[in-house]
């Protein structure tokens, strides 16, 4: 048997049902910071500089950061055709 719930509501409704705080003003924050420093950018060594510098925990949160945007990529290429079906 199976039971299909379809939940038509915004980001912002599911977030306040599930009872999620609203970070977005923190994430403007951090977001004009981030684009305030990366216009002094000149070159490769020194975006990376800035990055993990920037980065939520430093150098470990940018290659968690990084590993999940490449896994999620790679999925993207490559796994789809065979991800469905396994219901």
């Amino acid at each position: 048997m199976k039971i299909t719930i379809e939940v038509d509501c915004t980001p912002e409704e599911a977030r306040s049902f599930m009872g999620l705080p609203d970070v977005s003003a923190a994430n403007n924050v951090y977001v004009d910071n981030i684009t305030k420093a990366m216009q002094g950018v000149s070159n490769p060594d020194q975006l990376q500089q800035y990055a993990s510098a920037l980065a939520p925990m430093g150098q470990v949160g940018l290659k968690l950061f990084q590993s999940f945007v490449e896994s999620g990529m790679k999925a993207a290429q490559g796994g789809s055709a065979g991800s469905k079906g396994s219901d």
